[in-house]
């Protein structure tokens, strides 16, 4: 009984800090411009991606993503491409929710396995509930695109879900502190974008736009 009390202590601290350092502001003073990069951040309900167009303001990705990394190299041609960052066992073995299990969760939690980029061929999604627009400034804008392929590590890429999905090895190892929506967070604060501290949920960085 007491072991079950602790584990609901700490799980109840957990979500306490996140919502807490989700709604700490970092990049306090930054607004959107006027005009500039579109930018989309999309929730599936627990991961969030950051979607970039496929080439804009000078940068490229062309020599990274290659169209022959796809099953269906044709999805290549698509205007965008969204970018996720997280654990390895967990983006590859869970393609539905059906596959989803308490260890597999538990094992990426405490930062078992390598982390790798899921890649995605896509069209511009449609704003709504789950996909935000942000607008950003040129040299913002490069900062975000820095920082996404900073994020990259060496080797083969894997075969996505689908013919206009891939996945990349990552930097950086996952764990209850460094989530993928933390990630996202980093990411958008990395790029000088007003969102939360510590974002390791995804309400907490959609809530920001």
């Amino acid at each position: 009984m007491r072991t079950l009390l602790g584990l609901g202590a700490m799980v109840l601290c957990y979500v306490a800090a996140g919502l807490v350092g989700s709604a700490i502001p970092a990049n306090d003073e930054w607004v959107p411009p006027a005009r500039g990069v579109t930018v989309y951040v999309a929730d599936n309900g627990i991961h969030t991606d950051l979607v970039l167009p496929v080439s804009a303001e000078g940068v490229a990705w062309d020599d990274l993503l290659r169209p022959e990394h796809l099953a269906d190299p044709r999805r290549a041609a698509a205007s965008h491409i969204a970018f996720g960052w997280g654990d390895r066992d967990f983006y590859l073995n869970t393609p539905t929710w059906w596959d989803v299990s308490p260890i597999r969760v538990g094992k990426a939690l405490v930062g078992a396995s390598a982390t790798v980029m899921h890649v995605s061929r896509i069209a511009a999604p449609r704003v709504g509930p789950n996909v935000k627009a942000v607008v950003l400034r040129p040299d913002e804008y490069r900062r975000l695109a820095a920082f996404i392929r900073a994020n990259f590590g060496e080797g083969a890429p894997a075969r996505g879900y689908g013919g206009s999905d891939a996945f990349y090895v990552a930097q950086g190892g996952y764990s209850a502190i460094r989530t993928c929506n933390a990630w996202t967070g980093k990411a958008l604060r990395a790029a000088g974008v007003r969102v939360g501290k510590w974002t390791p949920f995804p309400s907490g960085v959609m809530q920001w736009f």
